[in-house]
């Protein structure tokens, strides 16, 4: 049965403190919505110093989506994780996944973006190193027990509700990444479709003798927008998206990989592309995919058009995937 998601990154180029409020309240209600109508995810990110207000504190939103719903996961993917104090880290994802009772997935990854790193003064040449010891930090900490950590001893408490552990991916699309997760022996969740860098984890996995999976993005990865209209929805809120659409790949490079990835400079581009897609529910339904992935206040999209794709998605597409 395919998996369907709601992604939220909360961008709003032109955001005020009430407008910013009112999305971010519009979107723990729509978690909630789609957690009672059976959707599996809420998938949510971090970005720091981004001028149209991309979501900076994943793990905050995540409880408060936890806070109001029963069974739906929340997908952070993907912290950058040597920005992170490894044993605060330990400590919020195990109280996270007590509130949640075992709800929340963490993608670590290093991010692309130095002018992140220089924000929190963060050395952009150590990040690998600073990777490593946070997933190790992770793993130990979780277990209850004392351990080393820079040279003192120290214990994290309280421990998490998932045994023997949160559920912690590796993301990224370099082979540093993959045998960095090989070598720990967790999950691997490459950046976009790569199945040679896929191989490559399963050979390490052999390598170091230990076991772990993949979490492999399909070839395309469409981001979704129901519309009973997709001609005047392009029309009226084609901007949205493609504002989106711009701001991601101005970070991006020749290096980067990426699930979703958008060369379009005009809003007819974009939609001709097809990274983005504007759908009747018909047409959503025909598109047999693997992962539906919507995106419901894409790029500042207005609230009331963000409800009307998520009730069409979970009213009209939803039931037809699921029978």
């Amino acid at each position: 049965m395919p998996v369907s998601v709601v992604r939220f990154n909360l961008v709003d180029p032109a955001g005020t403190p009430e407008s910013l409020s009112a999305r971010y309240k519009a979107a723990v209600e729509m978690a909630a919505y789609a957690d009672d109508r059976g959707v599996d995810t809420v998938q949510t990110e971090e970005h720091h110093g981004v001028a149209n207000n991309w979501l900076p504190s994943p793990f905050t939103f995540a409880g408060a989506v936890f806070g109001a719903t029963r069974r739906i996961a929340v997908t952070v993917s993907a912290i950058i994780g040597p920005l992170h104090d490894p044993l605060r880290l330990a400590e919020d994802i195990a109280v996270l996944d007590l509130v949640s009772g075992g709800r929340l997935v963490t993608v670590a990854g290093i991010g692309y973006r130095p002018e992140e790193y220089a924000q929190f003064d963060v050395e952009w040449k150590r990040r690998g190193r600073l990777q490593d010891e946070l997933l190790e930090t992770l793993l130990a900490a979780w277990t209850g027990e004392e351990f080393t950590f820079r040279g003192r001893r120290v214990r994290v408490t309280p421990r998490p509700f998932t045994q023997p552990h949160p559920l912690l991916l590796v993301g990224g699309s370099s082979q540093a990444a993959a045998r960095r997760a090989a070598r720990l022996g967790l999950p691997f969740f490459p950046s976009a479709h790569l199945p040679e860098l896929e191989l490559y984890y399963k050979e390490r996995l052999a390598e170091y003798g230990t076991e772990g999976w993949t979490m492999m993005p399909g070839e395309t990865t469409p981001l979704l927008h129901l519309s009973e209209d997709p001609d005047r929805t392009w029309a009226e809120h084609g901007e949205h998206f493609l504002h989106e659409a711009r701001t991601y790949a101005s970070w991006q490079s020749q290096d980067i990989k990426s699930a979703v990835r958008s060369g379009a400079t005009t809003v007819e581009e974009l939609r001709a592309e097809g990274v983005y897609r504007i759908l009747t529910p018909d047409e959503c339904v025909a598109q047999g995919l693997d992962n539906y992935v919507l995106h419901p206040l894409s790029g500042g999209m207005p609230i009331d058009e963000g409800w009307r794709s998520l009730q069409l998605y979970c009213e009209s597409v939803l039931p037809r995937l699921t029978a």
